[in-house]
């Protein structure tokens, strides 16, 4: 075996050591019998058990064997069975873990049963993994579906402490809409509690090739409670930026740099990866993972990839706002404004819509990764607050225009007499509302405008799942009017979106503003926002039946330490 080879292998048993000690194994090398003949190490599964993208009659079973020090392939079977002794079995076959796959192995096991849950494991020769528990997606008329809705899942920021909420809870599936891993380098975001915690990035490294992309996935595998969310309940999973560069786009990320080689390969790398050690149903194009997932006639799931296949490079809200100068400000708008201007791409947005069209179910969910909801900020309070400057200056610059527009709104509110400055502050002609995140919807409004209209003409209800912010949402969805003013403000859906599981919000970058104080000016001020917190790390549960879809935020209240207490935050009705 090569040097390099050696010390992959090291680091990548380096990282699974906390797994492997919380499993009771032992480490095992080569063993030799009297005559020093050379016997095989049993292989061992030190990332736990996984399953995924499940349909009706079948879903994708995973896990990752090796033997130690050895690059040989381990030839596996998988059984499935209705019981947990697995003394009858209604699914099993071979497969193989092998080098090229960095020794994960998937199979996709069919023959199953419309909403049932099943039992899985793997054998390669007398070793057995975990078990793992699984579950068909149900058929015809079904009356009611829970799913754990979540994001942002950062090894460095914190333990994994809501993947274990997740586990103990009553959700049937488990829907991660991206940011399953970070691509930074040690010292990067996020990772000031890191060596105390015991959780150093590995490698140390900024992830830019195979081996980096796959060592990383290796450790967020090797998290106990990362392996207990795996094992009690089927994932179906989208990718957002950070498995890849933070911002990606189609052609580049705003974390990638000329100097780290091209782009393309880097994407590559990082999706193959990606589908190597992730629960997917993997076809031929790793960059094409929009799908559907009907949960009888109750819920079509339609997972969208609105980060890699179709996104145009984002505007510069600097730039948007007016604080790059006059030229910059006619560009960035005619560019923001565009009718071409893609977030899906054409051809995501056909399947899309063809899916809208063909779906009978009470509720169309969109599994997506970015906020749709209009969060839409006064462009005087979005050029005070200069999102390269977050000094306690800049802030308490910004808090000065957040209370000129309310002060002027309540004024208005109330009846009464405006001075002509503040009517300027409340005139969208001169102050023209503008979305403070335009690696969101909001930067593609055109885009969001078509979506949401096909939903509107077809008379669709519309539920948006959404991650990315670190933060936790509730907001109505509804037309801008961008082609027919008549439109504008109709109500198509609502959106539900989660808070992260271990990256850091508001209260990190905004920190100068006390969350409650936040929390109060972003609803003041954003018009279709029903509700945010902007503090607290954990999940969303959604529940849904033929008459409403109901959200219930649930938070823990440290990541950084494993002892933590849960509570229900928030619940939200949407009614059919």
């Amino acid at each position: 075996m090569s040097q390099i080879l050696n010390r992959r292998a090291f680091i990548r048993r380096l990282a699974s050591m906390s797994a492997v000690a919380a499993s009771g194994a032992g480490l095992s090398g080569c063993l030799s019998d009297s005559s020093s003949e050379t016997v095989q190490a049993p292989a061992r599964f030190d990332y736990g058990v996984a399953s995924g993208d499940p349909l009706a009659d079948r879903v994708v079973l995973w896990t990752h064997a090796r033997r130690p020090d050895s690059d040989a392939v381990v030839e596996l079977v998988y059984e499935v069975s209705l019981v947990e002794d697995f003394s009858t079995l209604v699914s099993s076959g071979t497969l193989s873990a092998a080098m090229d796959s960095d020794f994960t192995a998937k199979v996709d096991a069919s023959g199953l049963q419309p909403g049932s849950v099943y039992y899985y494991r793997f054998r390669a020769g007398d070793q057995t993994s975990p078990v793992g528990r699984t579950r068909t997606l149900p058929a015809g008329d079904v009356s009611e579906v829970r799913f754990a809705v979540m994001s942002c899942s950062n090894y460095p920021a914190g333990y994994f402490n809501v993947y274990r909420e997740i586990a103990q809870s009553d959700a049937e599936f488990a829907i991660h809409l991206g940011d399953y891993i970070y691509e930074y380098e040690v010292g990067g975001y996020a990772d000031e509690n890191a060596a105390t915690l015991g959780r150093v990035s590995v490698p140390a490294g900024e992830l830019l090739a195979l081996a980096d992309y796959r060592l990383r996935h290796a450790q967020y595998k090797s998290d106990p409670d990362a392996q207990r969310l795996h094992a009690a309940m089927p994932m179906i999973a989208v990718w957002d930026d950070h498995e890849i560069a933070n911002d990606t786009y189609k052609d580049g990320a705003e974390n990638h740099d000329a100097d780290e080689g091209r782009f393309g390969a880097r994407r590559d790398a990082a999706l193959q990866a990606y589908h190597e050690w992730m629960p997917i149903r993997t076809g031929a194009m790793h960059d094409h993972i929009y799908r559907r997932f009907d949960f009888g006639r109750l819920v079509s799931l339609h997972m969208l990839d609105t980060r890699v296949v179709g996104r145009d490079k984002q505007v510069s809200l600097g730039a948007l706002a007016g604080l790059e100068g006059a030229a910059e400000q006619a560009l960035a708008y005619g560019e923001f404004t565009s009718p071409s201007r893609q977030l899906l791409g054409a051809e995501q947005f056909a399947w899309l819509q063809s899916q809208l069209a063909s779906s009978g179910a009470n509720w169309q969910v969109f599994g997506q990764q970015v906020l749709m909801g209009r969060m839409e900020v006064p462009a005087s309070v979005l050029a005070a607050l200069n999102p390269e400057n977050i000094s306690p200056e800049a802030q308490a610059a910004g808090m000065q225009a957040i209370a000129a527009y309310l002060e002027a709104k309540a004024k208005q509110d109330a009846g009464l007499v405006l001075a002509p400055a503040e009517a300027a502050l409340l005139d969208p002609q001169q102050n023209p509302r503008l979305g403070y995140n335009l690696d969101a919807w909001d930067g593609y409004i055109a885009a969001r405008e078509a979506v949401l209209a096909t939903a509107h003409q077809l008379g669709k209800r519309v539920v948006s799942l959404a991650g990315d912010t670190h933060n936790a949402w509730h907001s109505d969805l509804t037309l801008k009017g961008l082609a027919d003013p008549a439109l504008a403000g109709v109500k198509v859906g609502e959106e539900f979106a989660t808070t992260s599981i271990s990256s850091p919000g508001f209260e990190a970058t905004l920190s100068a503003l006390p969350a409650a104080q936040l929390e109060q000016i972003f609803t003041a001020i954003i018009d279709d926002l029903k509700w945010v917190d902007a503090s607290r790390r954990g999940y969303l549960k959604m529940h849904f039946t033929a008459d409403e879809a109901r959200g219930e935020w649930v938070f823990v209240d440290t990541v950084i330490s494993r002892d933590y207490t849960a509570e229900t935050g928030r619940v939200a009705r949407y009614a059919a």
